[in-house]
């Protein structure tokens, strides 16, 4: 479904991501770990055509998104929920899915029960402005507003950051039910163990490299992999003690 080959990105002199390769199937879950400031954020900001690339190949279903616009690349079936949320606190949680939903016209209905179906706080909450919701609530709003626009392939950032534990497990089960409703998932997730576990496929990204790619079982198995993220404290691949990759 979605194919990137050789990406390489710059915020002004400094390199973020460095020839960059990696595949995303259709009907999968696939994740993206590393530590803060790795490049995952960027990764996924380059494909939605948010960040421009310096050089690199992105192919989604025959499409060359490096072509394309940032609404462009929405309307060919791509939803990006943001890290951080970037919800509009200012209007309610009904608007905000409206916004959402700027491409759709006629199926903006459909889509919005679908929305209150899997998050039916969302319906409940619907006159609310955005800011009045709590940090989990406007996690489920910034993933309904990606929703809305019915995609193909929905880009996850982060999604379980500043969460309580069992709202993360919460974001997880929701996740995995939106993936076995259709829609193929690419995750950036701090989180590992949780990104792992409901993952077909995991990439590692340590300085804007990606350095391993597995099965997520594998990788949950992988001795160095459990050590650096797996752990109390996540460290580097390549600091570990022994790390052969």
């Amino acid at each position: 479904m979605l194919t990137i080959r050789n990406l390489s990105v710059y915020y002004s002199n400094i390199q973020a991501l460095q020839d960059v390769s990696l595949s995303v199937e259709e009907g999968e879950i696939a994740t993206l770990i590393g530590a803060n400031g790795a490049g995952k954020s960027t990764l996924l900001k380059t494909i939605s055509r948010i960040h421009p690339l310096t050089r690199g190949d992105i192919n989604f279903l025959g499409h060359d998104l490096t072509k394309l616009s940032a609404a462009q690349v929405v309307k060919a079936g791509i939803s990006h929920a943001p890290e951080g949320r970037r919800i509009f606190p200012e209007m309610t949680v009904l608007e905000n899915l409206e916004m959402g939903a700027y491409t759709k016209g006629s199926s903006f209905r459909n889509n919005l029960d679908r929305v209150y179906r899997i998050f039916p706080v969302l319906k409940e909450r619907r006159e609310q402005l955005g800011e009045t919701l709590s940090g989990g609530e406007q996690q489920m709003l910034t993933i309904g507003r990606a929703l809305m626009a019915t995609p193909k392939l929905l880009l996850l950032d982060e999604p379980s950051m500043g969460l309580a534990p069992t709202l993360v497990r919460t974001i997880f089960d929701i996740i995995q039910q939106i993936n076995r409703e259709g829609t193929t998932v690419l995750l950036v997730e701090q989180n590992a163990s949780m990104a792992l576990s409901i993952a077909k496929t995991g990439y590692v990204i340590e300085t804007g490299r990606v350095i391993l790619k597995d099965t997520a079982r594998n990788l949950i198995l992988n001795p160095q992999v459990r050590e650096a993220y797996l752990g109390k404290r996540a460290t580097s691949l390549k600091q570990s003690k022994g790390a052969r990759l």
